[in-house]
């Protein structure tokens, strides 16, 4: 019987970690994504790497890059990082002024993560997209990341229970099928998942590598489009698969009454 309960202990325990480690996330949140007329025009970006929902933190290192897209002109900020500390783990942060009305694209490339549960390299390409003075030309233009989630919904001014589409692309292309991580920033910790199995949802895009999902809470979500890279890195002599994620983060509203 002890044994029995041992071994049914062990399964359970491979479960659970197996499914902790296909949730990771690169994290890009701006501390507002619509600036009104007469709010702070600072808005502070973090970045980190995650499983959002569980609050389970990875230390994230200087990135390979980090910068906004801006009325078509991208600007390197990641000389103006500086280092923080999210969910217990190292992370990053950013100060940004919006002195004029656009739409402002903050992206992140990471330096590869080594994750021993998946055997692999993890290079999650991360964006979110942060509206001005009502402005909101071009928010479903293309930064030209190695891979990227292109909006077919606004990535802001979202209701809670508002569909959000996007079109899943690598190399410029769109990716059939494409399979694609859904996950809520439990920043509080307050939300509480039925199952492991609610922890991270999983979604497919169709041929054209458009995906759809209906947000049922306000908050920040991230959707993840999972790859696997051409090229391979070598750990410890052996040469590695690189699973790149192309994500973007979107912030969901409750509907107001006077």
């Amino acid at each position: 019987m002890k044994k029995g309960m041992i071994f049914t202990v062990i399964i359970a325990a491979i479960f659970i970690l197996a499914g902790q480690a296909s949730a990771h996330f690169g994290m890009v949140i701006p501390s507002d994504s619509m600036v009104m007329q007469g709010e702070n025009k600072d808005v502070k970006v973090t970045l980190s790497f995650s499983h959002p929902f569980e609050g389970h933190g990875m230390e994230l290192v200087t990135p390979v890059a980090f910068g906004v897209m801006a009325n078509g002109k991208k600007q390197n900020l990641l000389d103006n990082l500086k280092k923080t500390t999210i969910m217990g783990h190292t992370a990053w942060e950013l100060g940004y002024s919006v002195k004029r009305p656009g739409v402002y694209m903050f992206y992140m490339e990471p330096k590869p993560y080594w994750e021993p549960a998946e055997d692999c390299f993890i290079v999650h390409y991360t964006k979110t997209v942060v509206t001005a003075f009502g402005d909101d030309e071009g928010w479903d233009e293309e930064i030209g990341l190695k891979t990227e989630i292109v909006p077919l919904s606004k990535p802001f001014g979202l209701y809670t229970g508002n569909v959000f589409q996007g079109i899943v692309k690598l190399d410029g292309k769109p990716v059939p099928y494409a399979e694609v991580e859904v996950e809520y920033y439990n920043k509080d910790g307050k939300a509480q998942a039925p199952t492991d199995y609610m922890v991270t949802q999983t979604i497919k895009a169709d041929k054209n590598g458009v995906f759809t999902y209906a947000v049922p809470k306000s908050g920040w979500w991230g959707f993840a489009a999972l790859n696997t890279a051409d090229e391979k890195l070598k750990y410890k002599g052996e040469e590695k698969d690189i699973e790149i994620g192309a994500v973007i983060w979107v912030e969901l509203h409750d509907w107001k009454e006077k």
